[in-house]
């Protein structure tokens, strides 16, 4: 799931960047960089992974 959402800012963040929109200064592609790292961060660490614990048999 982080990783899909890595990928659609990642994604925003390249086409702010090609087409030099000045958005606002919440939405610079560093920003959006940064973000982008942080959903990839939690994504490898196993967050949002939809655990598999409390199954009992």
């Amino acid at each position: 799931m982080f990783a899909i959402i890595a990928a659609v800012i990642f994604g925003l963040a390249l086409i702010l960047d090609w087409a030099n929109i000045k958005a606002s200064d919440a939405f610079t592609p560093q920003t959006l960089l940064m973000a982008g790292l942080l959903c990839i961060a939690l994504h490898l660490a196993g967050v949002g992974a939809g655990g598999k614990w409390g199954r009992r048999r």
